[in-house]
C-alpha cells in the first residue's frame, strides 16, 4: 500500500472498507453499505472528500492489475458507457446533460486489461469519468482535438503504456469511435491498436479506403457467432455467419480537419476485412474492416487480429455488472458530481473483480492474489474446507491459492452445488459478498486488503 491512497494510509483503509462493503451488499446505495450509521457517514465523507479523486482510486486499483499483467501479452479493451438519471435527476448537483440531451448524467470510459492468450480479465487499468458542460460548444470541426471528448481514446493508450510498462505486449482494442487519425499517429511506441473503421477514408494515393479493401483477395473463410440485434425482438437468437477474410495495407491521408496539427501527413496501417457470405434473408450482413498497427503478413495474422478484436466484448460484460444487471450504478441516491464520480470509480473496480471470479470458475492459472491479498489465503482456505464434502466430487479440485480455487469457494458460498450447470455472475457476486463478510474481521484485525 506504500504511503496510502492520496498519501494517507487512513484514506486507503476507508477505500478498502467501502470496496468490501460494495461487494458484500451488491449495492451502491450508501445506506446499505455500512453495518451502522457511523459506517454510512464514513462512506459519505470519503466519497465527498476533496482529497479523494477517481484518478487516485483507479491508480490504487491499477497497481494490482499491473502486477497481474507483468510479462504477459495484454489486450486493453476500452469503450464508453453512459449513466443516465432520467426520471431520477431531482437534486443532482454538478452534472451536465446525458446523451439524450434532456436528462442529467455522466460518462465512464474504462480500460480493462485482458490476457491475450487465455482471454480472462486481469483488472482495471484506468478510466475517464466526466460530465458534459452546459455551455454550447462550437462545431466539432472548429475545435482542437485536445478540446474534444474524442481525446479520451488517445489518452487511454498513454495511460496503458505507462501503467502496464512491464507487460510483454499491449494491444488497445476499440470500436468505431476509436477510429481517429491521431490514435494511430500519437500511439506510444509500446502500444499497438486494433479499431473498427467508422467511415471511408481518403488514402495518400487519392483512392478511398473501402474501395481498396474491397479489392483485397480472399484469404480464408471462417465461422463467426453473431449476437442478436439490439433491442432484441421476442424469440430472436444469435446466429453463426460464414465470413470471408482478406487483408492488406493502406496509407491513409491526414484529414482536412487535422491540418492545423503537427501530425504526419500520412499513416500506413494494416487492414483486415471480414465480410459475411450468404447472409439470411432480412439479416444485415456482417462487415468488419479492422484497422491495426500490428503486422499482418499471413492469413493466420489476420485471424489473430479478428480474435483479439472480439475480446472487446469483455468490457460489455463489465458494463452489464456495473449497471442494471449488477451493481445498478444508475440507481444510486448520491447527488453531487464529486461523490458520484468517486463512487463510479469504485464500482468499475468492483464490477471487474466479479467478472474475474466468473472467469476463474472453470480453470484459471492466475493466482488468487489478483483479487485478494496474499495474507488472506490461509483464512480463505479455512472457509473453503468447511464447504467441501467427503467425496472427490464434493472437494475443491483446483490448486490452493489459484484464482480458480478462490472462484470455487466463492461459487459454493453463492449457492452453487456444482452438479448441473456452471455458476453465473449473480451467483459469483452473491458468493463474493459472503466471502468478503467472513474475511472482514480477519482483514481489519491483521491489516490485510480485500481489493
Amino acid at each position: 500500500m506504500g504511503v496510502g491512497l492520496c498519501g494517507d494510509i487512513r484514506v486507503s483503509r476507508r477505500f478498502e472498507r467501502i470496496l468490501e462493503d460494495i461487494t458484500k451488499s451488491g449495492s451502491l446505495v450508501v445506506r446499505k453499505l455500512g453495518a451502522d450509521r457511523a459506517a454510512e457517514m464514513g462512506a459519505h465523507r470519503f466519497l465527498g472528500s476533496e482529497r479523494v479523486t477517481p484518478q487516485a482510486i483507479l491508480e490504487e486499483a491499477a497497481e494490482r492489475t499491473a502486477r497481474a499483467c507483468r510479462g504477459r501479452r495484454v489486450v486493453v479493451a476500452q469503450d464508453t458507457t453512459e449513466i443516465n438519471f432520467s426520471g431520477r435527476d431531482n437534486g443532482r448537483r454538478g452534472l451536465g446533460l446525458g446523451g439524450d440531451g434532456r436528462s442529467l448524467g455522466f460518462f465512464v470510459h474504462p480500460l480493462v486489461a485482458i490476457d491475450a492468450d487465455d482471454e480472462t480479465v486481469l483488472g482495471v487499468v484506468g478510466a475517464k469519468i466526466w460530465t458534459r458542460p452546459p455551455a454550447k460548444k462550437a462545431h466539432r470541426h472548429k475545435r482542437r482535438l485536445e478540446d474534444k471528448e474524442s481525446m479520451r481514446w488517445i489518452e487511454a493508450a498513454q495511460t496503458a503504456a505507462q501503467r502496464l510498462a512491464a507487460a510483454a505486449a499491449i494491444v488497445m482494442v476499440g470500436d468505431r469511435e476509436n477510429d481517429i487519425y491521431q490514435s494511430f499517429t500519437r500511439r506510444p511506441p509500446n502500444v499497438d491498436l486494433i479499431t473498427r473503421a467508422r467511415g471511408d477514408r481518403k488514402l495518400l494515393d487519392g483512392g478511398l479506403l473501402f474501395e481498396t479493401v474491397n479489392g483485397f483477395p480472399p484469404a480464408r473463410e471462417i465461422a463467426v457467432a453473431v449476437a442478436p440485434g439490439q433491442p432484441r425482438a421476442p424469440g430472436q437468437r444469435g446466429r453463426v455467419a460464414r465470413v470471408a477474410v482478406s487483408f492488406g495495407k493502406a496509407t491513409i491521408a491526414k484529414p482536412k480537419t487535422g491540418r492545423a496539427c503537427a501530425d504526419p501527413k500520412s499513416c500506413e496501417i494494416s487492414v483486415v476485412a471480414a465480410r459475411e457470405i450468404g447472409a439470411p434473408a432480412g439479416a444485415k450482413p456482417l462487415v468488419w474492416r479492422l484497422l491495426t498497427t500490428l503486422p499482418v503478413e499471413t492469413a493466420e495474422d489476420a485471424l489473430e487480429v479478428i480474435r483479439l478484436y472480439r475480446l472487446r466484448w469483455r468490457i460489455e460484460e463489465v458494463f452489464r455488472v456495473l449497471k442494471r444487471d449488477g451493481l445498478a450504478l444508475e440507481e444510486t441516491q448520491i447527488e453531487s458530481a464529486r461523490s458520484l464520480f468517486n463512487l463510479a470509480a469504485l464500482a468499475v473496480v468492483a464490477a471487474a473483480r466479479i467478472i474475474q471470479l466468473t472467469d476463474a470458475r472453470d480453470a484459471s492459472s492466475r493466482p488468487a492474489s489478483d483479487v485478494i491479498d496474499e495474507g488472506l489465503i490461509a483464512a480463505t482456505a479455512a472457509i473453503g474446507e468447511t464447504l467441501e464434502g467427503k467425496t472427490a466430487r464434493q472437494k475443491n479440485p483446483h490448486r490452493r491459492g489459484s484464482l480458480s480455487w478462490l472462484a470455487w469457494i466463492t461459487a459454493r458460498l453463492g449457492g452453487w452445488h456444482g452438479y448441473y450447470r456452471p455458476p453465473g455472475p449473480k451467483t459469483m457476486a452473491d458468493g463474493w459478498r459472503r466471502l468478503a463478510a467472513m474475511l472482514d474481521g480477519y482483514a481489519i484485525a491483521h491489516g490485510k486488503s480485500l481489493l
